[in-house]
């Protein structure tokens, strides 16, 4: 399909299966390739390159709410990691890119990377159905030859993300240093030079994204990747000033070796997690996580961080929390909370120099409210 071809067929040929029984009709605009996946929506209205190139999103349907997607089509530059990890997606109107910084279209990346994506969805309908039910899991089918009794049952059946370590799946396969001055000038056109690197971390691959990549070195610090499974040995051998946990997908209580690695980190070294990485060192600390009904997804959420009494706006990916009710407050202090539901969004250990945040604070999609936290970070290390 030409990058300037904005029409599309669109005989409602493809279905999405929910597993309530629901079917939802539309055409398809992605890979010629079934598939299963839980459906969640995200109210960025843009921002779909860097939602579906983050790891995050892996096992999951991402349901856009905005209704036109695509005019921007996609670029190397915005890229968050090495390729698609969203099982699928789900959109309303498919306008092909007419933008001067496109490679290629939408439709087409999404053809070339696997990804099966529907369109001509309510999505408005299903974000509806999604929040008052919770997320839900389903059968993507595009190819037209799975009766829609089957792809209900398909989606009945699938065992979900609960209990599911995708951060095995998506992680690095082996140590790697970030090319900071390549990636901001290619991607960035950063043409000064960067801030000098006194700090050396290493950063946990949980489904790590480019852009903390690039935010931990514009704060000074050289970056050493390591795959989820690094055991704290290897890590230390490193001698790093501190240790970054990252993102990542599905259900913390699964990625049990990791929450075992930051428990024995915890004192030898200053710690900063996001995301998957703060569900982590949550439950290294001794608290709980459990399921939210039907996560935080975008880049529009309120939280208020209890030192300052600052409220900033936050990129949020992620279907679990930390029940605030399972920490022990002579231990740990929560640092930040949701103002839409209350939620636990950053903690810190009373005794320990490590802290964390249930939000993307290096944005991509989304505002650049928390990227002071990068320097609370240097602050930890260099105190």
């Amino acid at each position: 399909m030409s990058k300037w071809n904005w029409k599309v067929k669109r005989e409602k040929l493809a279905f999405l299966a929910l597993e309530d029984g629901t079917i939802m009709r539309g055409y398809s605009v992605g890979a010629k390739q079934d598939g299963l996946g839980e459906v969640v929506f995200n109210t960025g209205l843009t921002g779909y390159q860097e939602i579906l190139s983050d790891p995050s999103y892996s096992g999951q349907f991402v349901t856009m709410t905005y209704p036109e997607i695509g005019n921007t089509g996609i670029n190397v530059a915005d890229m968050e990691s090495r390729g698609f990890f969203a099982n699928g997606f789900i959109i309303h109107e498919l306008n092909e890119s007419s933008n001067w910084r496109a490679d290629e279209s939408l439709s087409a990346a999404l053809v070339a990377r696997g990804i099966p994506s529907i369109a001509g969805i309510d999505t408005r309908a299903l974000t509806s159905k999604l929040r008052d039910q919770g997320t839900m899991k389903a059968y993507m089918a595009v190819c037209g030859d799975v009766s829609e009794a089957d792809a209900l049952q398909k989606a009945k059946d699938w065992c979900g993300l609960d209990g599911q370590d995708y951060a095995s799946k998506v992680t690095c396969d082996t140590p790697y240093a970030w090319d900071e001055d390549g990636s901001l000038t290619q991607s960035w056109g950063i043409s000064d030079a960067l801030p000098e690197a006194d700090l050396n971390i290493v950063a946990y691959d949980f489904g790590i994204k480019w852009n903390i990549l690039r935010s931990l070195r514009l704060s000074g610090m050289n970056v050493t990747v390591v795959p989820a499974a690094t055991s704290v040995e290897d890590v230390l051998a490193l001698k790093p000033d501190g240790v970054f946990l990252s993102n990542g997908p599905a259900d913390p209580a699964a990625v049990t070796y990791a929450a075992k690695y930051v428990q024995s980190l915890i004192g030898k070294v200053p710690m900063m997690g996001i995301c998957l990485g703060h569900q982590l060192l949550g439950l290294a600390l001794g608290g709980k996580t459990y399921r939210l009904k039907f996560g935080h997804h975008g880049c529009n959420h309120p939280v208020m961080d209890l030192s300052t009494r600052k409220v900033e706006i936050t990129s949020q990916n992620h279907n679990y929390a930390i029940d605030m009710d399972s920490l022990n407050d002579s231990k740990v202090e929560v640092t930040h909370v949701n103002l839409n539901d209350q939620t636990v969004e950053g903690i810190r250990s009373k005794t320990d120099p490590v802290f964390s945040v249930q939000y993307h604070p290096e944005s991509c999609p989304g505002p650049h409210d928390p990227f002071y936290l990068f320097a609370r970070f240097r602050e930890l290390m260099t105190k």
